[in-house]
């Protein structure tokens, strides 16, 4: 299935969300008026550092700084369905998917954030555990605002690679990342970057980091090469997109706010592990079969690769009104200039892809209904997959809701123990999930 149909399959599940959601809407906007602690402020150039978090409560209040305490927690529970599955890869290899049925306290992020000493010099330290992979970090950033056209930051940051990388978590439409960002995305990365908005509604984030993954990896594990991203938004009609640029229509917007972007990745990538270990320490990138590229035999029995070059091109489209939502990004990843033990056999590999999301808000501020669907176009698999959930929000507030979704994924190339899938997985992804975020 092309773009063509995907995209006109996209576009007849948001008319469906709205059609069938209408009068509902219309009902509750006239007698709805509970409390709702989500405002809709412009996005602004400040963030606090690596995983954005809210404000929490403040804590302390001095003349020479503040302290406040913010959290984000996340219980799931994930089933992928058929429970025994095989799949082969491009070589011809026979290998098992290792479906899930689990219950996790999926995600837990603690952060303390202010200001320290003058005004503009902000700081955030997050602990930030994966119950699931049993990874545990200690992440944070300190920012410097001169005005609204420049701050600089230094610590862990996202490369602004992708979209959802630019500071919306958790207001996702799921509580992670579905197929086709989840393949393509660079990651988090020590480094150093400046943002802005340069005119009204026009953004930009440009970031110089050490790699485009590298948590889990040591000073002594890394090289001498450096990551780049750099990323370019433009919201022209209303000149914000909700709070963080969030995912969905939340806050009823009454006048069309529209969202533009473009994002670009490049990196030369390192293996990070000694030739003796047949698995990469490095193990962001993956390539279309859902092989670890890095792994030794990825790309020919026995053989290793040690560098490549690893470049995305990512543009982005978002519209909300009146409840309702849609997105759609478009992806282009390149790896060459491979470095390897012996002859790889081909000079780069080239994969494609996109996703079209939508929501509606059933009910106001209480009830949206969204639908997913994306595509991978790779150079040794194709893959798709179509989603359908539901996102209730108990407490007028974006920041508690219960999620549930479900769907078909065709050839999964993504395989982890973060996200929603298995590599290899065809068949049926069923998730349920509670968070709370202040």
């Amino acid at each position: 299935m092309g773009l063509r149909w995907h995209l006109r399959l996209a576009a007849t599940l948001v008319a469906f969300l709205v059609i069938a959601g209408q009068s509902v809407h219309a009902q509750a906007s006239d007698t709805t008026k509970a409390r709702d602690t989500t405002t809709v402020p412009a996005d602004t150039a400040t963030r606090w550092g690596a995983i954005d978090p809210g404000k929490g409560f403040t804590v302390a209040k001095t003349d020479d700084g503040t302290l406040a305490v913010s959290a984000y927690v996340l219980w799931r529970y994930l089933n992928q369905l058929p429970v025994v599955e095989h799949y082969e890869d491009h070589l011809g290899n026979v290998l098992q998917v290792k479906a899930r049925n689990d219950l996790q306290l999926h995600r837990i992020l603690l952060s303390f954030l202010g200001w320290i000493y003058l005004p503009d010099l902000t700081y955030v330290v997050t602990a930030w555990t994966v119950n699931s992979t049993g990874q545990i970090a200690l992440v944070g950033g300190i920012t410097y605002t001169v005005s609204k056209e420049f701050s600089l930051s230094g610590g862990i940051g996202g490369l602004p690679g992708i979209r959802s990388l630019l500071g919306s978590h958790p207001y996702w439409l799921g509580t992670d990342r579905f197929m086709a960002e989840e393949y393509f995305r660079p990651g988090f990365t020590g480094g150093v970057w400046a943002e802005g908005e340069v005119a009204r509604g026009l953004y930009y984030r440009t970031m110089i980091g050490n790699t485009i993954s590298q948590l889990g990896i040591t000073a002594a594990q890394l090289t001498r090469y450096m990551a780049t991203a750099a990323s370019v938004w433009w919201m022209p009609t209303t000149g914000e997109f909700g709070p963080r640029g969030a995912f969905g229509d939340y806050e009823d917007h009454q006048k069309l706010a529209t969202r533009f972007g473009t994002s670009y990745t490049h990196s030369r990538e390192n293996r990070f592990a000694q030739l003796s270990s047949a698995s990469p320490d490095n193990t962001q990138i993956r390539i279309s079969d859902g092989t670890l590229f890095f792994q030794t035999g990825s790309l020919v029995p026995g053989v290793t690769v040690i560098d490549a070059t690893y470049q995305l091109n990512a543009f982005d489209v978002g519209l909300k009104y009146r409840g309702a939502f849609l997105q759609t990004e478009i992806y282009m990843r390149r790896l060459n200039r491979f470095t390897a033990d012996s002859s790889v056999g081909l000079a780069h590999i080239y994969d494609s892809g996109y996703y079209v999301t939508g929501a509606y808000m059933v009910i106001p501020k209480h009830l949206e209904a969204f639908a997913e669907t994306s595509k991978i176009n790779g150079q040794f698999n194709n893959a798709w997959e179509i989603i359908f959930g539901l996102n209730w929000f108990p407490a007028n507030t974006r920041n508690m809701r219960v999620n549930l979704y479900t769907g078909h994924v065709d050839r999964s190339p993504v395989g982890s123990l973060f996200g929603y899938y298995s590599a290899g997985l065809t068949g049926t992804v069923i998730g349920l999930s509670t968070s709370i975020f202040y």
